[in-house]
């Protein structure tokens, strides 16, 4: 049986900006208070990802392109459980405790993302969680 619901503008506006919160079980969980990601309207935003195996919540061995790689894959869950893909990024977050690792970074992005690639900005930091050597966050836009 198909129903016709009438909904004036400003109630489909204010649907569009209901928050959904998202989760995949290809992902880690997330390590403290936050969600994996949170999806308003056309927009999802991805929390940042250290390069942890969502099977056993450790991080991966290996040097930097493993490192990367992992990361990589978890963001790819994330945004398929939005109903998206990293194709869909309008803009990523890199962090690198080490920046000499730019070259292999890019790499590694390039496996994963198809031309045009989204707006981006890469930063060195002390620190990440876990001693782990990357972190990245995306933004992706959904078109409906």
């Amino acid at each position: 049986m198909l129903a016709l619901v009438t909904v004036s503008w400003r109630q489909l506006e204010i649907l569009m900006k209901e928050k959904v919160i998202i989760r995949s079980d290809q992902a880690p969980s997330a390590i403290g208070p936050y969600s994996q990601a949170v999806r308003v309207g056309c927009t999802v935003y991805l929390s940042g990802q250290i390069p942890l195996d969502p099977s056993t919540m450790a991080l991966v061995e290996g040097g930097i392109t493993e490192q990367a790689m992992q990361v990589f894959r978890n963001l790819k869950a994330v945004a398929a459980a939005a109903g998206g893909s990293l194709n869909d990024s309008v803009k990523l977050n890199i962090s690198l405790t080490d920046l000499s690792c730019f070259d292999a970074v890019n790499t590694v992005m390039q496996e994963f993302l198809q031309q045009p690639y989204p707006a981006r900005a890469c930063v060195q930091v002390a620190a990440l969680p876990k001693g782990a050597m990357i972190e990245v966050e995306a933004i992706l836009h959904i078109a409906e």
